[in-house]
């Protein structure tokens, strides 16, 4: 008989968090009831904003209660079908998906995974969540002019490698904070200018002013912490920054960022801050997806995943990617 192995929030993480916060329980295949899906795991995506979704603090994304299964981005092919949209073999993706190899979803929340030119877990990566983050995030709220330099944290992640690739598509000047010389090689493969490895930096506020010598004009910001104050710190009369996530914080969720108050500094630079949310562009998603194609296939759009395989790694990739031990975007292959 099929077995279904299952992760289960065990307990909330105080600082970062362990794989002992989830427990993997054996449980039987669920069955869908009228408009769900049964649908066979194949890509898991585990991403940054899923640290909010396991604290019990108020979050943007509703969160998971102890002894609640986790759930998530993934791509399935569909089993059972309790909904006239879907048949047997379709290839879907939703935000439903379960950690587990079977999951039951609303078919309101699957979406058809069509995909021919390009692998079908792209839709998790340049062509999904974190491809239309960075398309949104830098086009639509930083507005840079070209020239402008770009100043992106986490820049060899998920969103962070996508948003250098547009940067130097548009005519921005792109430049990286990353943590290891490795990212920053590959950074400037995918056409940083140059970049900062926040790891072994002794002086992050002067090493940006090195990378930026004409100051930054937009900070896309995937970490908070001692990052942004190194951004803040030289910003262009009229930057932008953009608040995409706060990684950084992962093993301080609860509790306040502490650092420099910048308050003065926006004051004197009219800075604009901004927080981002991929929801809100919901209604222009299809010309996000169509500009990321395109270049896909002009071979102007490069990325490089992170894979770990089988169910029983999954909350080992979440915690490494969380530690920023991942190299691209963060995938489970079951």
């Amino acid at each position: 008989m099929p077995t279904n192995p299952s992760w289960i929030l065990r307990s909330y993480p105080s600082a970062m968090p362990s794989v002992e916060n989830w427990a993997l329980e054996d449980r039987p295949i669920p069955q869908p009831a009228d408009g769900e899906l049964l649908v066979k795991t194949l890509w898991l995506s585990v991403d940054p904003y899923m640290r909010g979704r396991i604290s019990p603090a108020k979050n943007y994304a509703t969160g998971f209660k102890i002894g609640d299964l986790m759930c998530g981005g993934g791509i399935g092919e569909v089993i059972t079908s309790e909904s006239p949209e879907f048949k047997p073999g379709d290839v879907v993706m939703s935000d439903h998906f379960g950690w587990q190899p079977f999951s039951v979803i609303p078919a309101a929340s699957a979406k058809s995974v069509t995909i021919t030119d390009a692998p079908i877990q792209s839709a998790l990566s340049y062509l999904g969540m974190p491809g239309l983050t960075a398309y949104f995030a830098l086009l639509k709220t930083a507005t840079p002019k070209v020239g402008e330099t770009v100043l992106i944290s986490a820049a060899s992640g998920a969103v962070g490698q996508i948003a250098g690739q547009i940067a130097r598509i548009k005519g921005f000047d792109p430049v990286a904070v990353a943590g290891s010389d490795e990212k920053l090689e590959w950074c400037r493969e995918l056409g940083y200018r140059t970049g900062v490895n926040h790891r072994s930096s002794a002086d992050l506020v002067a090493d940006v002013a090195t990378a930026c010598p004409e100051g930054v004009d937009v900070f896309i910001d995937n970490t908070a912490g001692p990052i942004h104050d190194a951004a803040m710190l030289n910003l262009n009369t009229f930057g932008r920054v953009v608040v995409v996530g706060t990684i950084a914080l992962a093993d301080r969720f609860d509790q306040p960022d502490i650092g420099v108050r910048h308050l003065r500094r926006t004051l004197i630079t009219r800075a604009r801050i901004e927080g981002f949310l991929l929801d809100d562009h919901e209604g222009e998603y299809e010309i996000g997806i169509a500009d990321l194609q395109s270049w896909y296939k002009q071979g102007l759009l490069q990325t490089r995943e992170d894979v770990a395989e089988g169910v029983e790694t999954v909350p080992h990739a979440f915690v490494r990617m969380l530690k920023g031990e991942n190299f691209g975007k963060q995938l489970v292959k079951l």
